[in-house]
């Protein structure tokens, strides 16, 4: 295992690495993502049982330039090439029909595929060295907190990465936006570092947000970006005296202050003051929730944000952190 700074021969040794059919952890504004070579079946295979990912389950091609997308896809519908020009490089995903290049290993079998150009210098450094697509879901073992670090992953999964470049922290902190545009309407399948009223500003009209969809993409698990502690949710209101309680109870117990009890004193092993700018929170969500786990919390009691601009896509990850609980 290898941790380093992204300098130009990091770059060119981690794409060789790709070409060898290897792992690269490769951070991106978003989080820190598991790479491999999107036309090797083998390597793409090998995220899965890193991750301990089902292979039903797709994973994200990763491009250099919005104007590579025609070549991993079978056709683009105008809203897609119209969100593409606004959004790309940036925190937007696009699900289309899947182009011969993509392997079925990459599409947990679909004929859809997910595609999104990464809006950060070290990852479309390496995507242009590399010369191809990158599959690269979070570099995580599936189901548990995204890393936003390279350190973060490298906690989690050590050696079993081949190389790790670190591009330093995450800028955006929650993951794409998944927009599927196969259908008439263009439909928000995961939100994320797009939102919905960025999306309606260009569109000219509102993207669909079904609560459940037929289309499979990453991160729609019920149990899926969770801490080893259970996640409560409860009304802000509410959060002081859930977190006292279980405190009592012998939890050892971390706590979410919503920004309007920020001054409100509470008995608890450790406590967040959540910021007051959503994108301050999207930033530091997965970190906090790590830090949480670090401190040796069993119980995380949080409150939802309100489900307008970022608040929509941190609200999903907490529902999804307070998931039942099974073993995939």
């Amino acid at each position: 295992m290898v941790r380093v700074t992204a300098s130009t021969y990091d770059i060119e040794k981690a794409a060789g690495v790709l070409r060898s059919g290897g792992l690269v952890a490769l951070p991106t504004e978003t989080v820190y993502g598991l790479g491999a070579n999107a036309e090797d079946p083998a390597a793409v295979s090998r995220i899965f049982q890193v991750k301990g990912r089902p292979p039903t389950h797709p994973l994200i091609v990763h491009i250099g330039r919005a104007e590579e997308l025609d070549d991993w896809v079978a056709d683009v519908p105008q809203a897609a090439r119209l969100l593409a020009e606004h959004f790309w490089p940036g925190p937007l995903t696009l699900v289309l029909r899947r182009g011969p290049r993509v392997p079925l290993e990459a599409t947990g079998g679909l004929e859809t595929v997910a595609v999104r150009v990464p809006d950060h210098p070290v990852a479309l450094s390496l995507l242009a060295a590399f010369g191809g697509g990158i599959t690269a879901p979070s570099a995580n073992r599936f189901g548990s907190v995204s890393p936003t670090t390279a350190h973060d992953v490298l906690a989690e999964l050590g050696d079993a990465v081949d190389f790790v470049l670190d591009g330093g922290p995450c800028e955006v902190g929650v993951e794409s936006t998944i927009v599927d545009t196969t259908g008439d309407v263009p439909t928000i399948l995961r939100p994320g570092g797009v939102t919905s009223e960025d999306l309606e500003a260009v569109l000219g009209y509102p993207p669909a947000v079904p609560s459940s969809s037929p289309v499979r993409v990453p991160g729609q698990h019920p149990s899926h970006y969770a801490p080893r502690a259970r996640v409560v949710l409860v009304e802000p209101e509410q959060v002081v005296a859930e977190a006292e309680l279980a405190q009592e109870l012998g939890h050892r117990v971390g706590v979410f202050l919503p920004a309007p009890f920020a001054d409100t004193p509470v008995k608890a092993h450790a406590v967040v003051a959540v910021p007051t700018a959503m994108s301050a929170y999207a930033r530091g969500l997965y970190g906090f929730l790590r830090a949480f786990d670090r401190q040796g919390c069993d119980l995380i009691v949080a409150s939802l944000p309100g489900e307008e601009g970022l608040g929509l896509a941190i609200a999903n990850r907490l529902r999804r952190a307070a998931g039942p609980r099974h073993t995939v």
